[in-house]
């Protein structure tokens, strides 16, 4: 039961449950992203380049049968041939720069929040001595150690 238990704490913890949203908010945004990159960057880009689709951007490794030309992956794939997929792979590099830099962006801007909460240090609470060395209250007159005069100080 020990084991169990163990368990039960660490996934109640806060970082799990953290972890788990932080999960499915990022696989969200990557549906996100891929949309963007497939429906919104690639088309126009696609058009500067002649109408060029690069999801059906292809390599034949291997004649199907029927043989080429095949126009589309989908069409290559139902003859049978074996493909090279570079254009599906250039979208997924253009939508990993995208995720990369948003969370870039977000990181940057969790930091500057950290920054911004951080607390002015306290003000020293105690002294030395300048003759014994003992720790002493900084408002003390007297060291309680060695009993030497000590000159106030402001705080």
């Amino acid at each position: 039961m020990a084991m169990m238990g163990e368990f039960k704490e660490f996934a109640v913890k806060g970082n799990v449950v953290d972890m788990a949203v932080g999960i499915i908010i990022g696989g969200a945004f990557g549906t996100i992203v891929k949309s963007l990159v497939d429906d919104m960057l690639m088309p126009p880009v696609g058009l500067m380049l002649g109408g060029v689709d690069f999801k059906d951007l292809f390599m034949i490794l291997r004649e199907g049968d029927p043989a080429s030309p095949y126009v589309t992956i989908a069409d290559a794939q139902a003859a049978g041939a074996v493909t090279l997929n570079y254009g599906q792979f250039i979208n997924n590099i253009i939508a990993f720069l995208i995720v990369a830099f948003a969370v870039f962006l977000l990181v940057k801007a969790i930091n500057k929040l950290r920054r911004q909460e951080q607390v002015e240090p306290e003000s020293p609470t105690d002294r030395s001595c300048p003759f014994c060395a003992t720790t002493i209250p900084i408002q003390a007159l007297r060291c309680p150690h060695c009993t030497s005069t000590l000159e106030a100080t402001t705080t």
